[in-house]
């Protein structure tokens, strides 16, 4: 194992270059060009022999992706913002014929107004399009959790493409010392992938086929038992992981100090890292709090936020974007999750467009909590740092 200070795109790359990819297709968008930039060094550099395809767009780049897949061989991509909306019909294409690409979304706010910083938007548009969703806090976990999303997407019982998603600059052009795995170490976790669903002449078959109302619904329940079977996956992939480099990340959830919590925050991302920061200022001021950090977004840890009840006073949840005319996206679910739970809920929106998220607001998010778990008068949903 070795170690460098790197972004968390540059660790992403990485993780992809340690997977042992036979193809790479990339197409730039910011803030995602700096991963296919550094993948494009590996290649140059002879540090990585799989091919490079340049393409003209995101829909592209992943049209050529699925016609990679579906020769059975393993590939990258990655996008971000408009290009992952432009990519959209290709989504659904890839799930519903069950190709284990992995893609990193290098998560960033959606035009318009235009606007090329890091929030949430893109990926929680894309919630519905079939894919595995995961969210890294930092660029360690985003190296890691690339070759965790190869290792889930590849499951037999999964065979279902993953999105990995990165905070937009916030992780993707922020520096931090990295652990990298040694080649071999990966090579035990990671065999090439052995997929019958490819094209074969010996065996010829129907890839991304058209099925009508007779046999449609039996594929959309192929692809939920898929999603059913992947909440076990991420977790044996993460446990699996972690025993060979001794890192894990807690699977789908990871809970920080909410043992004896009274009132806790749900994060994803990097707002993890912060809220982290304050959970612990707070522990010391002697202050029951905690942080649930959602790891897993697709398939969602429902039951988890089924079995909370009546655990904690009061729950937060930290949205980087919103559903117009409802919620906050990751708020509506959890709440939804959580139905019939005695503790009370409240629901923050911040970050969009890049606005930074400062200790100071999530230090203001505890006490706007307790103060509404304990009958004062708070808004459920609220927009938070706002210049008005």
């Amino acid at each position: 194992m070795s170690k460098a200070f790197l972004s968390a795109n540059e660790a992403a790359a990485y993780g992809v270059m340690l997977s042992r990819p036979k193809v790479v297709s990339a197409y730039p968008i910011t803030p995602q060009t700096t991963l296919v930039e550094k993948l494009a060094d590996f290649k140059a550099e002879g540090k990585a022999n799989f091919k490079y395809m340049m393409v003209e767009s995101e829909h592209s780049a992943m049209a050529a992706a699925l016609g990679v897949s579906m020769m059975g061989a393993r590939v990258f991509t990655a996008t971000s913002s408009q290009g992952l909306l432009y990519m959209c019909e290709m989504l659904h294409y890839v799930s519903g014929a069950r190709h284990p690409i992995v893609m990193v979304d290098a998560n960033r706010s959606t035009a318009t107004p235009w606007n090329i910083y890091g929030d949430q938007r893109d990926v929680f548009a894309m919630r519905d399009a079939g894919w595995v969703m995961l969210f890294a806090e930092s660029g360690q976990e985003a190296l890691d959790t690339v070759i965790q999303a190869y290792r889930i997407a590849e499951d037999p019982e999964v065979m279902l493409p993953v999105m990995v998603n990165l905070d937009g600059f916030t992780l993707t052009h922020t520096y931090d010392l990295v652990d990298i795995p040694d080649q071999t170490v990966i090579d035990r976790y990671l065999p090439p992938l052995n997929t019958t669903n490819k094209m074969d002449m010996k065996a010829p078959k129907t890839l991304c086929m058209t099925v009508g109302p007779d046999f449609h619904s039996e594929g959309r329940l192929l692809q939920q038992k898929a999603f059913d079977k992947a909440t076990e996956i991420v977790a044996k992939a993460d446990q699996e992981y972690g025993a060979l480099v001794g890192r894990s990340y807690g699977g789908m959830i990871e809970e920080y100090r909410c043992d004896g919590a009274e009132y806790v925050l749900v994060a994803t991302g990097s707002a993890a890292g912060t809220t982290r920061i304050i959970v612990d200022k707070l522990r010391a001021d002697g202050k029951k709090v905690g942080m649930i950090k959602v790891r897993c977004y697709r398939p969602f840890p429902k039951a988890y936020f089924e079995s909370l009840g009546s655990r904690f006073k009061g729950v937060g949840v930290i949205d980087r974007s919103i559903s117009f005319g409802f919620d906050g996206t990751l708020f509506s679910e959890v709440k939804s999750a959580m139905y019939g739970s005695t503790a009370v809920m409240q629901n923050y929106i911040v970050g969009l467009g890049g606005r930074d998220i400062p200790k100071e607001l999530i230090d203001e998010m505890f006490t706007r909590l307790e103060k509404r778990a304990n009958g004062g008068a708070e808004d459920e949903v609220q927009f938070l740092g706002m210049r008005w």
